[in-house]
């Protein structure tokens, strides 16, 4: 098993007596992964049980051999997540701002900090915009600003739950640069968009709160769309 296997054993969700995922156990470590499926079938509880967002009521979880309920302090500087609204993860007035809060706790100077946010800026196309108002950005800038500010504190894993679902064409395009082509960390992307869903090492499907399918991601979605073709 490698440093960055994620390990769901037997894991259940139940909110207040609506089961939300029942009995998925599966393992994975590769390195794009992706996981499809329809509205409400369990994509994204999946997708916070990986950092703590949601909580299992029954099994366990691990990722990267850490247990998500035991060991959350740990997990949160490991998982970096991104929503599908950036406006519920941005949180400081400008944007260099929002994103050196990323940093808030770690080990570095505040000269380090200072160079070590400047060059995320930089890498997002965002450096002219560090002294802008966060909240008046445009759709595409906040969900670039949202993945910045995951990315400058050095996590292990990304999950992005829908990153391009409110993104228009060319920002869709630029957050699937920076996610599959350019990120050096696992990925765990929750997304209807099957383009890039096919893009990833592995897919895996969701439907009424059960893992039904898992595989080469040619594959899934071809079964997937047959399904409800």
């Amino acid at each position: 098993m490698s440093e960055r296997t994620i390990v769901f054993d037997d894991t259940g969700v139940d909110f207040g007596g609506a089961e939300a995922l029942a009995h998925v156990s599966v393992s994975l470590d590769e390195q794009r992964i992706a996981v499809i499926g329809s509205n409400g079938s369990g994509k994204s509880t999946f997708a916070r049980l990986l950092n703590a967002l949601t909580r299992p009521t029954s099994g366990t979880v691990r990722v990267h051999g850490l247990d998500t309920v035991r060991q959350q302090k740990e997990l949160r500087r490991r998982v970096g997540f991104v929503f599908s609204n950036p406006d519920a993860q941005i949180i400081m007035p400008t944007v260099g701002e929002d994103v050196a809060y990323s940093l808030r706790g770690s080990d570095l100077s505040k000269s380090e900090r200072a160079a070590t946010v400047e060059a995320a800026l930089q890498q997002f196309g965002l450096a002219e915009l560090r002294d802008a108002p966060a909240h008046l950005l445009s759709g595409g800038q906040k969900q670039l600003l949202s993945l910045c500010a995951v990315l400058v504190s050095g996590p292990s894993l990304v999950v992005a739950d829908e990153p391009t679902a409110l993104l228009d064409a060319v920002n869709s395009r630029r957050m699937e640069r920076f996610l599959l082509d350019e990120m050096d960390q696992q990925l765990v992307l929750v997304t209807h968009d099957m383009r890039l869903a096919a893009r990833c090492d592995v897919a895996i499907r969701f439907e009424g709160g059960v893992l039904v399918d898992r595989g080469a991601p040619a594959e899934v979605i071809a079964r997937y769309e047959e399904a409800f073709a």
